[in-house]
């Protein structure tokens, strides 16, 4: 038997494909859209701490990824038979078809979603807290779009399914593309044609609103986008306008004035490992204390704990007089959120927003607090130049080398105006002829007068900088003390070994010989 080309060709004149292709269109479509809210909803349940969100989250995508779609789809349809309230609803083929899809496809997008969400590093969601953007903030402003964009490929996969999934809702007599059809081939018996045509029409679907939706993943995809420098002319005309402003007053050290941050018997442990063995610090307004010690020695744990990114078990600390975190206390209370706002953190991997240009990630957190978005960014501009990046206000994160980004994360950090500034090994992942550039950015805050405590191995800068050092090892301060007396103190002969001044001594004396 012969393919009947002129009959096959005719049906795609025939008006019953083209209501059908709708059909098809509006219930995909529909069912693409709901079962991915309600899938990001069931996503982030799964992924709570609170167990009686994320067991029954757990539950229901096991369940309805267990159930064909073919059994939901019946089931569905005779559901008024249990429960006559949903006739008016559920006796239509497609409001039950699309009930039945969207309960399978929420099942199935809550794991692409659960995907996108933990791929989003840890280090952002550090960044957004440090910056005293509460939890809801920092899933709509930071993760959400980061997760959106690695999901969007297999969220788009899961669309071309939904499409050829419609053919099952044929089973209950919906009028959609396979239902047209084999009601043609159950009259004239040309079984092939007609086939042959509905896939046609299903390929047409998937073709264009694939193009459409890959066309969404291009533009969201910033690796394609190309760097955009401000022009020479604008430039120029935005540099004399940021000189025309007055520079911000420094600091200063009021006589008598409580310390700016106090630590009092500070622990904190790991499991069953103690890294802060009771800690006691205090750092007055103005002073620069570089941080220095094995690795191991709790170093970093101890300035995470200043700004509440770990939990402490035991202690207090103390913020310009006023009692900050208690041992126990969580990132969401309240007293904690407030004084986060006033201490700036400047990261070793810089955990700068990757789908934000660094105009944009520097204003981020002023407008969250409710500041004017003009003035956020005429004050991001200023700190851009303050830092030598003014001319790469509007490129993304990854467009800039790593020393760049380094001096966008302080930047970004200087414009909450914070009162203290955490630098945590601020220059050990960059190469090291970028290293020089971030030192004189920290160098000049010291300069204005801002309160700084820096974890570093730049042992010769910190010496250069710092009003003391701290030296810790075994989760305690070994020594507090000035350069000067580190260079020639009896007590500080373990820091000088650490530091590598002991090894330079005898080489001094033979050159001098």
């Amino acid at each position: 038997m012969q393919f009947d080309w002129s009959y096959f060709l005719s049906l795609f004149s025939m008006p019953a494909f083209w209501e059908a292709s709708v059909t098809v269109i509006e219930l995909s479509a529909l069912a693409w859209f709901i079962g991915m809210l309600l899938g990001f909803g069931l996503a982030s349940a799964k992924l709570s701490s609170v167990k009686w969100l994320s067991m029954p989250a757990a539950v229901y995508i096991w369940f309805f990824r267990s159930i064909p779609l073919l059994v939901l789809v019946v089931f569905v349809y005779n559901l008024p038979q249990l429960f006559p309230a949903t006739g008016g609803v559920l006796s239509n083929p497609f409001y039950s078809g699309l009930l039945a899809l969207v309960v399978t496809e929420a099942a199935y997008m809550a794991e692409i979603h659960r995907g996108g969400l933990i791929s989003v590093q840890k280090g952002q969601k550090e960044a957004g807290r440090a910056l005293g953007i509460g939890s809801l903030g920092l899933q709509r402003l930071i993760v959400i779009p980061q997760a959106f964009r690695i999901s969007l490929p297999t969220l788009i996969n899961e669309y071309i399914t939904v499409v050829k999934l419609t053919s099952l809702i044929s089973v209950i007599s919906l009028t959609e593309l396979l239902t047209v059809g084999q009601r043609l081939y159950a009259q004239n018996f040309l079984v092939m044609e007609t086939l042959a045509a509905v896939a046609v029409y299903y390929v047409l679907i998937v073709s264009v609103f694939g193009w459409l939706l890959q066309g969404l993943e291009r533009y969201l995809d910033l690796s394609q986008r190309k760097p955009h420098t401000l022009a020479a002319n604008p430039l120029a005309q935005l540099r004399q306008s940021l000189a025309n402003k007055p520079d911000a007053p420094a600091r200063q050290s009021m006589p008598g004035a409580a310390p700016a941050v106090q630590l009092q018997n500070i622990h904190k442990r790991y499991g069953d490992h103690q890294v802060l063995k009771g800690v006691d610090l205090s750092v007055a307004s103005g002073q620069v204390v570089s941080i220095i010690g094995p690795s191991g020695s709790g170093k970093t744990s101890l300035i995470r704990t200043i700004n509440g990114l770990e939990t402490i078990e035991q202690g207090e600390i103390v913020l310009f007089g006023e009692s900050f975190i208690h041992a126990g206390d969580t990132p969401n209370n309240p007293q904690m959120r407030r004084g986060v706002r006033h201490i700036g953190m400047v990261f070793q991997s810089f955990n700068l927003f990757p789908h934000l240009n660094l105009i944009d990630n520097i204003t981020l957190a002023p407008v969250y607090h409710g500041g004017d978005r003009q003035v956020s960014r005429e004050q991001a501009f200023a700190l851009l130049e303050k830092v030598g990046l003014l001319a790469h206000a509007n490129k993304y994160p990854h467009q800039l080398s790593g020393g760049q980004q380094q001096r966008v994360a302080i930047a970004r950090a200087l414009a909450m105006q914070p009162q203290v500034m955490l630098f945590d090994e601020p220059t050990s992942a960059l190469d090291p002829e970028l290293v020089g550039d971030v030192l004189k950015v920290i160098a000049d805050l010291a300069k204005d007068g801002m309160t700084m405590l820096i974890v570093t191995h730049e042992m010769d800068f910190a010496l250069s900088i710092s009003d003391r050092v701290i030296f810790m090892e075994d989760g305690n301060i070994q020594l507090d003390a000035t350069p000067e007396s580190i260079r020639v103190a009896p007590e500080a002969e373990r820091v000088r070994r650490f530091m590598g001044m002991v090894e330079q001594e005898p080489a001094r004396l033979a050159s001098n010989s």
